[in-house]
């Protein structure tokens, strides 16, 4: 007696009937498609056994299905692209999502290499120098006005020279007397402080900080010896060759200020009226 062959789930006899193997096993037409067959997801309809399964991300078309959503052409065997689960040919996917070259105005095709700068995009090619026409690629570079300029034809061209090192200043620089200045040039004289975001002052065309300018030029207060700087709009008192800070210019007896009143000098102290009445 001859042996059975069977179809795996249905049991039912395959002698002389078409089936598919799967796996070593055998499975009739109506077994195989309900239980590994996928449904097209454009008509709904089961894709037979006989017809040709395309597929992409978990999903699955007939040939005659797969088209592109906007032009209806066939994507068989050509390239697609999607956007939002919706298939397109390269074309009408071009003209509805892809960026415009800001150079050439041309189409950056999907997949190749752009350059990306504040909202607009290049082709690689066409990101370039407005003056030496060299690609820019991923070296620095600076935007003026319309232009892209690679950082040697922008310093060449365009950025001011610092008055103290003669380099071009292309960030931070600092303007002083109508001249310009790197922040990292323009310091004290006296102890080399940036000076940039402080106050500060100058003498004979140097500039310092209000530290060094009162340590080095300034007169000493004949009570307290420290620097009066008079900058500010600060208030001194000025006697003969002596100076004092207002605070300072008290009746070494009693204490008294003596701003706008009258006093007496005693050899190296001032004395108000009633003090100076016992010397």
């Amino acid at each position: 007696m001859a042996e059975r062959y069977d179809c795996t789930q249905c049991r039912g006899s395959l002698y002389g009937k078409k089936y598919i193997m799967r796996e070593e096993h055998p499975y009739c037409i109506k077994c195989y498609e309900a239980l590994f067959s996928s449904n097209c997801t454009v008509c709904k309809k089961l894709i037979s056994c006989t017809s040709k399964d395309l597929s992409y991300k978990d999903r699955h078309w007939h040939g005659d299905c797969f088209l592109c959503n906007k032009c209806s052409r066939s994507l068989v065997d050509r390239p697609f692209a999607t956007k939002n689960d919706m298939l397109m040919c390269t074309d009408c996917y071009c003209k509805e999502y892809s960026a415009k070259c800001h150079a050439c105005q041309k189409t950056i095709m999907p997949g190749t290499k752009k350059m990306e700068h504040k909202g607009n995009s290049w082709h690689e090619k066409c990101f370039i120098c407005k003056y030496c026409q060299q690609p820019i690629g991923t070296m620095s570079f600076v935007k003026k006005e319309t232009n892209n300029y690679c950082l040697g034809c922008y310093e060449k061209h365009f950025a001011l020279q610092c008055v103290h090192c003669k380099k071009p200043i292309t960030t931070g620089g600092v303007s002083y007397r109508d001249q310009p200045w790197h922040k990292e040039c323009f310091v004290c004289t006296g102890c080399k402080q940036q000076l940039a975001g402080q106050r500060f002052t100058s003498r004979d065309d140097l500039v310092y900080c209000l530290d060094c300018f009162c340590n080095m030029f300034a007169k000493k207060c004949a009570y307290c010896t420290t620097p009066i700087s008079g900058l500010g709009g600060s208030k001194y008192i000025s006697f003969e060759d002596r100076q004092w800070h207002n605070d300072c210019f008290n009746c070494k007896k009693c204490c008294l200020s003596l701003v706008g009143r009258g006093f007496l000098t005693a050899k190296d102290d001032i004395l108000c009226p009633d003090c100076g009445k016992d010397i």
